[in-house]
C-alpha cells in the first residue's frame, strides 16, 4: 500500500498525485447512506419499531466488515422492520434525512463536467429514489422492500437485476455501466464509507472514502475525513 499523506487537514491521499482533471473521468457512482446522506435508513426505520439498537448493531458490524455475509445481515435487518407503516418510512425522510454537505456541489460539478452520476446503495428504493430526482441522478440500484396495504412484510423484493444490492452488485453496476458508455473502469470514481464498498471502489481508477470506517479510509486512494463531499474538488480541477 503506497505511503498517505495529508495534503489538509482532513484530506489524507495515497497512490496517485494531484491534482488531476474532472474531466478525466466520465463516471461517478456513489453511495447513499452516510455518504451522500446523513443516516442510515434502515436504522431510522427500524425505530419506529422500537428496533434501532438492535438494528444499528448489525449495520455498524456489516459497515466495519465484521460480517461477511452482508445480504444474510440485511435480510436479518429487515426482518425486524415487519410492521412498520410506509407511512413512518415517509416521516424519516422528511424529519431525518438530509444530504451531506457538499453532495449537491459535488454531484452538479460531476455533471456540469459530463459525467454520468450513479447512486448504487445497499438501502432502498423508496429513498435513492427520492434522492436521485432531487439532484437529478442518472441511475440508481438499491433494494424494494415489501409493503402490504401500507405495511412492511419483512420481507425485499427480487428485481430485473437479482435479488440484493450488496458489495458485489455494487461493482457489477459499476462495470456494466463503463461497458455501456465504452469507457474502461479508470476512467470512474467510487465513493462510499463501507465495506460493502470496497469491491466497487477496488475497481474504480478512483477510490474515495468519506468519513469512512479504518478498513475503508486504509484502502482509499483519497479518505476525506473532514469537510464536506465536495472536498473531492479540491483534488480534481
Amino acid at each position: 500500500m503506497p505511503q498517505a499523506h495529508e495534503i489538509s487537514p482532513g484530506l489524507v491521499i495515497q497512490g496517485f498525485t494531484p491534482p488531476l482533471r474532472l474531466t478525466d473521468f466520465k463516471l461517478i457512482a456513489f453511495d447513499m447512506d452516510s455518504t451522500l446522506i446523513n443516516i442510515e435508513c434502515v436504522d431510522e426505520i427500524a425505530d419506529a419499531a422500537g428496533r434501532k439498537v438492535e438494528v444499528a448493531a448489525i449495520t455498524e458490524a456489516a459497515m466495519r466488515g465484521e460480517i461477511s455475509d452482508y445480504k444474510e445481515s440485511l435480510r436479518q435487518r429487515v426482518a425486524l422492520l415487519k410492521g412498520v407503516s410506509v407511512a413512518s418510512m415517509e416521516q424519516v425522510y422528511a424529519q431525518r434525512l438530509q444530504l451531506n454537505p457538499g453532495a449537491a456541489t459535488l454531484v452538479a460539478a460531476c455533471k456540469a463536467a459530463g459525467m454520468r452520476v450513479l447512486l448504487v446503495s445497499g438501502g432502498f428504493t423508496f429513498f435513492t429514489d427520492r434522492i436521485r430526482d432531487l439532484l437529478h441522478i442518472d441511475a440508481t440500484r438499491s433494494n424494494l422492500l415489501e409493503a402490504v396495504d401500507g405495511v412492511l412484510t419483512g420481507r425485499m423484493l427480487d428485481q430485473p437485476w437479482g435479488d440484493i444490492c450488496d458489495g458485489d452488485e455494487k461493482r457489477k453496476m459499476l462495470l456494466e455501466t463503463c461497458n455501456q458508455m465504452g469507457i474502461g473502469a479508470h476512467q470512474a470514481i467510487a465513493m462510499g464509507d463501507g465495506a460493502n464498498d470496497l469491491p466497487m471502489m477496488g475497481a474504480a481508477g478512483l477510490s474515495v472514502a468519506y468519513h469512512a470506517k479504518p478498513a475503508v479510509r486504509a484502502q482509499a486512494m483519497v479518505a476525506i475525513n473532514s469537510g464536506g463531499l465536495d472536498r473531492l474538488l479540491e483534488l480534481l480541477h
